[in-house]
C-alpha cells in the first residue's frame, strides 16, 4: 500500500507532538505525586469547578501521558485527541487567570488547535484507527 504525503505528515506531526506531551507534561505531572496533582487540579477553579483538585491534576497527567500515547499509535485518536484538548483549553484558562497573556498561554493554546484539528480529521491512513 502507498501512503500519501497527507498520511505520512499526519504520522510525523501525532508521533512528535504525542511524544512530546508525553514526556514533557505528562509523565512529569504523574510522577509528581500528589502535591503536584493538587496544585495543578487548583487550575479547574478558573472553570468554575471547586472540588477534587487532586483527581483533576491526576487526571490531566493521566490524559497527557496515556491519550498522548493513543495518538502516536493512532488508536482511538478522535476521543484521545477531544480528552487533549480539554485539557489544553483549561490549560490556556489558566495561564489568562494568571495574567501570562497570550505569550504564556500560546503553547497551550498551539496543542489546543492540533488536538481539535485531529479530532475533526483523525489520525490519517498510517494508523491502528485505520487497520
Amino acid at each position: 500500500m502507498r501512503y500519501s504525503k497527507t498520511d505520512i505528515g499526519l504520522l510525523i506531526i501525532r508521533v512528535v507532538i504525542g511524544a512530546s506531551m508525553m514526556a514533557f507534561h505528562g509523565l512529569p505531572k504523574l510522577m509528581g505525586g500528589v502535591d503536584t496533582w493538587t496544585k495543578i487540579g487548583q487550575s479547574m477553579q478558573n472553570i468554575g469547578i471547586n472540588f477534587l483538585p487532586t483527581v483533576w491534576g491526576f487526571s490531566a497527567g493521566f490524559t497527557e501521558t496515556v491519550a498522548s500515547f493513543l495518538l502516536i499509535l493512532g488508536l482511538w485518536t478522535r476521543p484521545a485527541s477531544w480528552l487533549l484538548a480539554f485539557t489544553m483549553l483549561v490549560a490556556a484558562v489558566m495561564h489568562f487567570s494568571k495574567g501570562d497573556g497570550l505569550s504564556g498561554a500560546s503553547h497551550a493554546l498551539e496543542f489546543l488547535a492540533i488536538y481539535v484539528a485531529f479530532g475533526i480529521m483523525g489520525p490519517g491512513k498510517i494508523s491502528i484507527d485505520k487497520k
